[in-house]
């Protein structure tokens, strides 16, 4: 069975906004929900970014059925893995077990506010292979002590630790990142329905769930949804390897500039008609992903995407992936 999501999409709402519309996607029957976990928008015109771990807080009380993720957390800069370790630990008794730490080797754009400069890619992996580890370690509830290449821990330990741990999802992004970190991971978290990545990782994980997301612009006028999804989500389009280095909303309102309507309008569903996203989305669970989680661009639409589409689109979603 295909599991639909819900994104708390961090980068375009408030923090109590997110509450309110993660109690009304529940109230309508999503499955699980995701929250981004940002220091800065993508563009200015998203126009917020508060702190992910305090929303999912305040979201575990709020809702009693939903799961719950990050989607992602980057371990290795902004937060030393030790923190992650005990957030994520925190969570998961806060929800009653709902939780899933979604994990990734982050962004520019959220991790050189530290002032430690960006990592190259592959010192980002090492990076992000080590913190796993030290979160793994943590999670047994035992005192942990770790000198490694990137990472010190010193007579650390989880006070409240759920019983198991948390569960881990990686983002992972082709055959050497499955390779590599495969073993570290319960779930796989990607962004493309690469049906051979996918049909890889479940010969090795074949309980292992595959997380990924779709944005739509949902709106009852299709020119309306299709200005929303340029203003607000034109960056979408530059694809991971860009969108890892960039470090500013300026550079991604630079790099994005020449992107047309037309051009998004090809990529993210808009407007009203139902079906169509329907189409977009059955892409994902026919290359083998059995967790997809939307994207509605825009908060001014939001509640009402909730209120009047999310409820028939998900039976309509729920029906074509049976």
């Amino acid at each position: 069975m295909t599991r639909f999501g819900y994104t708390l999409m961090t980068e375009q709402s408030g923090p109590k906004e997110l509450v309110r519309y993660a109690v009304a996607a529940e109230r309508v029957g999503f499955d699980f929900e995701v929250s981004s976990d940002h220091y800065s928008p993508w563009l200015v015109s998203q126009g917020h970014a508060p702190y992910a771990w305090t929303v999912l807080g305040a979201v575990a009380n709020a809702t009693e059925r939903v799961e719950l993720a990050t989607y992602v957390t980057a371990p290795i800069q902004r937060y030393h893995p030790a923190v992650v370790a005990q957030k994520a630990a925190t969570m998961q008794l806060l929800s009653d077990g709902r939780f899933i730490l979604g994990l990734g080797s982050g962004e520019n754009l959220n991790e050189h506010v530290t002032g430690d400069g960006w990592p190259p890619i592959d010192q980002r992996q090492d990076m992000l292979e080590e913190a796993v580890q030290i979160i793994r370690a943590l999670h047994t509830g035992e005192l942990v002590t770790w000198s490694g290449e990137y990472f010190r821990v010193d007579s650390a330990r989880i006070w409240d630790c759920p019983e198991g741990g948390v569960p881990i999802g990686i983002a992972l992004s082709g055959e050497k990142s499955l390779q590599r970190f495969g073993p570290l991971a319960d779930h796989l978290i990607t962004t493309e329905p690469d049906p051979d990545l996918l049909g890889a990782w479940s010969k090795e994980h074949p309980e292992g769930r595959k997380i990924g997301q779709v944005p739509i612009s949902w709106a009852p006028d299709r020119d309306d949804a299709i200005e929303r999804a340029h203003d607000q989500f034109r960056w979408f389009g530059g694809g991971w390897a860009v969108n890892a280095d960039l470090p500013t909303p300026a550079g991604f309102a630079g790099a994005s500039q020449f992107v047309r309507k037309q051009d998004v309008a090809e990529s993210i569903p808009c407007g009203p008609d139902l079906e169509k996203i329907v189409e977009t989305v059955s892409t994902f669970w026919e290359a083998g992903f059995t967790d997809i989680a939307l994207v509605q661009v825009g908060d001014d639409l939001q509640q009402r995407f909730l209120d009047e589409a999310a409820e028939p689109l998900l039976a309509l979603l729920r029906d074509a992936a049976a």
